[in-house]
């Protein structure tokens, strides 16, 4: 397996890089690591037109210095090729992204197409992340385009997102998740009923999620992360926590408001339709802190079909950690004495769960997986299949196994 890890200068592609080469266990090539200190160590090069000394990275000297630093980054490729060995490379390739030539020599190195994944962030998160690192090379950077996507086919990631999520999503789309413990006693239960929560599990929003909180802090002049430790939860009871009690109600419309309409890259994660086609209508809910409004406009940014059952905060008087939203769908289902299983990936939702009595699937993304207090914890529905039993019900299977 190749995989590229591509992005202007500051969008975390070195520290995602480095992280998917661990996880995937596979050598890492930088092209900075591989190049840099050569270059650096030969210090300042002679100006062709004869003023000051000019660092190797100066646009002066780009037509040559670029080619020959891709050139032995294609040329370590090709020995991992060689020697029957993947790799995951760092670099810019902003030539390389538009197609033509310069891919077509890199996809001959790699002896195979590569998965391309594309971190992209605004020019200002740009510019002040290679202000905060203070690289001599930053101040020669050409950026492209920052809202010009790559030509190929690709994964895009948003830069702001954190290196966990981030890498959850890389393994998501290339179909690869953790090892699944088989013989975790869920796997021996038949279940009459699945609740899903939804963002995060069925589908992938925090991108959005992250741009309307943003958007809210902007507008309200607050600074930080407003749902670092609220992930999961309904979104009033996160305000109530951060605005006083006279503006809560306030601050709420707003991010519905704002939350109902960001739906532009709301996307199905792998697995999820297939997880709730396995199952009739009389036998799945969605159980989500999310508003009626918002829940429908993103199940319907995702393309998904939204079953008969879906609870939402505008459903209850309590949300999670609360067990109140998965008793209700378990009552709506006519499930409250049956056994449930509940797929979630924060700790409140989790946590909620379990006081509803229901058994639980943890996914990993959101959170870290040591994070997540379940049954089991899975990088994604893609690993698992929801199989129906002659007796009625379903079980889970992990998807490697017969």
């Amino acid at each position: 397996m190749i995989v590229v890890v591509a992005g202007a200068a500051g969008s975390g592609k070195t520290t995602l890089g480095r992280e998917l080469a661990r996880a995937l266990r596979l050598p890492l090539l930088d092209l900075d690591t591989i190049t840099n200190p050569l270059l650096d160590g030969l210090g300042a090069v002679t100006d062709p037109d004869g003023a000051e000394p000019l660092h190797w990275n100066d646009a002066k000297l780009r037509p040559t210095m670029r080619p020959a630093r891709y050139a032995a980054l294609r040329a370590v490729l090709a020995d991992q090729r060689d020697s029957g060995v993947g790799a995951v490379l760092v670099a810019p390739f902003t030539a390389e992204l538009r197609g033509g030539a310069e891919w077509d020599a890199l996809v001959e190195a790699a002896g195979v197409v590569p998965k391309v994944v594309w971190l992209h962030a605004d020019a200002a998160t740009l510019a002040a992340r290679r202000a905060e690192r203070g690289a001599e090379r930053d101040t020669h950077i050409v950026d492209p385009s920052t809202d010009t996507p790559p030509a190929i086919e690709h994964l895009s990631i948003e830069a702001a997102l954190s290196t966990s999520q981030q890498l959850a999503a890389v393994q998501r789309a290339l179909g690869l998740g953790r090892t699944i413990e088989a013989s975790a006693p869920i796997f021996d239960q038949v279940f009459a009923a699945g609740l899903f929560d939804l963002d995060g599990t069925l589908i992938d929003s925090t991108p959005a999620v992250n741009r309307s909180w943003a958007q809210l802090a902007r507008e309200y002049g607050l600074e930080g992360d407003l749902l670092a430790a609220g992930h999961g939860q309904p979104a009033a009871q996160v305000l109530a926590g951060i605005f006083p009690p006279e503006q809560v109600a306030e601050a709420l419309a707003r991010i519905i408001e704002i939350e109902a309409d960001e739906v532009a890259d709301v996307i199905a994660l792998p697995g999820a339709a297939e997880a709730l086609a396995a199952l009739g209508d009389d036998a799945k809910a969605i159980v989500t802190s999310g508003t009626r409004l918002i829940a429908g406009n993103r199940i319907a940014a995702a393309g998904l079909v939204r079953p008969e059952v879906v609870v939402t905060f505008d459903d209850v008087t309590r949300g999670k950690p609360d067990p109140e939203p998965f008793l209700l769908g378990r009552t709506r289902l006519g499930m409250e004495s049956l056994p449930c299983v509940v797929f979630e990936d924060a700790p409140a939702g989790l946590a909620a769960a379990r006081a509803a009595g229901c058994w639980t699937v943890g996914i990993a993304g959101t959170h870290e997986a040591h994070e997540l207090d379940a049954d089991v914890v899975i990088d994604g529905l893609f690993q698992l299949r929801l199989e129906p039993v002659a007796e009625g019900g379903f079980r889970l299977v992990p998807a490697s196994l017969g």
